[in-house]
């Protein structure tokens, strides 16, 4: 029997899951949350979040940090941490980095410009009621849009802090692309725990409408990073904290 992921493909938490299940290898089964899995979520769940991964032995477990921090433990390869400490707190940082501050730009751009409003409670709308007809999916969308917008404040977007956000990822776009210039991966040939935090929102990011034109209008390393992850491999070994200090070091 096989791990299951209950996630969602517009959740950055969800979708950084699979992709370390993807390099890593273990068989598991993609169920996006919806009114049709919600008493199979509810029986496992400890808190109403994804993604949710119930193990064979039907253990839930919860939080994306924890869980590969686990699954790094039971599967030691291919190994996402550095042998280097240096190297391996580097790599920890930024991956905290793109779960806590690189998810503040995603939520940004997804509920403060109405192309993006309007994007997302759609797909949203269309996983969770899409079963249920036209009228339900209007409705849905219309709720979530509302519900989410006004969690802006939440995550510390207004008005005021708008250009600070919005320059903030400018800039770590910019970093991060003149950093993948020359390797595939943030710490070299192989994913660390640094990818998958940042990769993450910039995947997100990168399937809305605003922060994705940006991102293929000027970052196309990046680009081809996000797409790399969507099935991770180990390409090479990773580099030497001091070879990625010149570029990695800015960011």
């Amino acid at each position: 029997m096989s791990y299951r992921i209950f996630g969602s493909e517009l959740s950055p938490y969800s979708v950084k899951v699979r992709s370390f299940f993807r390099l890593k290898g273990i068989d598991h089964d993609w169920i996006p949350r919806s009114p049709a899995v919600q008493a199979e979520f509810q029986k496992y769940a400890k808190l109403p979040l994804v993604p949710l991964v119930v193990t064979p032995e039907g253990e839930g477990v919860q939080d994306s940090t924890p869980i590969l921090e686990r699954f790094e433990a039971s599967h030691r390869e291919p190994s996402v941490v550095p042998a280097d400490p240096a190297l391996a707190f580097v790599s920890a940082l930024l991956e905290e980095y793109g779960d806590e501050w690189g998810n503040k730009w995603m939520f940004h751009y997804r509920w403060r410009y109405q192309p993006d409003v309007w994007s997302t409670s759609e797909r949203i709308a269309r996983q969770m009621m899409g079963e249920q007809g036209t009228l339900a999916v209007a409705q849905a969308r219309a709720a979530v849009a509302e519900r989410m917008m006004g969690r802006l404040g939440f995550v510390g977007s207004n008005e005021k802090t708008q250009p600070l956000i919005e320059a903030s990822f400018r800039k770590a776009l910019g970093l991060i692309e003149a950093h993948l210039a020359t390797r595939p991966y943030l710490l070299g040939g192989r994913p660390a725990m640094a990818d998958f935090g940042l990769w993450a929102q910039f995947y997100e990011a990168a399937t809305d409408p605003t922060p994705g034109a940006i991102m293929r209008a000027s970052a196309p390393k990046v680009m081809g990073w996000v797409q790399r992850m969507l099935a991770p491999k180990v390409e090479g070994e990773f580099e030497s904290l001091a070879a990625l200090t010149p570029t990695l070091m800015p960011l």
